[in-house]
């Protein structure tokens, strides 16, 4: 993937997560774990209605934040936690790196965590 299809899909993902009601969608589904959860489930916990639900929950799969699996007729909703990974390392993938001197002050965990992806001390 090219930076610039890069940069697009995580604009993509950062405006869905935007409004507050796909954001408190999309963490009662981080809350949920990878199982996931139904539509009548989010909908009870999240106290909206159905087809404000299925617009939000549309907009997060389209983003690629959410993916959708049928069991018989009902369809469970979870989080992509391989592409938050990927939206996150992508966000901070430069972390510090046209900081002078990283030993002046301690680097936010994200350094520490992308220096260690690619093989450096911090």
């Amino acid at each position: 993937m090219t930076n610039s299809d890069q940069e697009t899909k995580a604009a993509l993902m950062l405006a869905a997560l935007g409004s507050e009601t796909r954001l408190r969608t999309f963490r009662t589904l981080v809350r949920a774990g990878p199982g996931g959860l139904g539509v009548g489930a989010i909908q009870a916990r999240l106290a909206i209605p159905a087809s404000t639900l299925q617009h939000h929950l549309g907009a997060l799969v389209h983003a690629g934040l959410v993916v959708q699996q049928r069991h018989g007729r009902a369809v469970l909703s979870a989080v992509d936690y391989d592409a938050i990974s990927g939206l996150v390392d992508y966000l901070t993938h430069e972390c510090c790196a046209d900081q002078a001197d990283t030993h002046q002050t301690r680097p936010p965990r994200a350094c520490n965590d992308q220096a260690a992806r690619r093989g450096e001390r911090s």
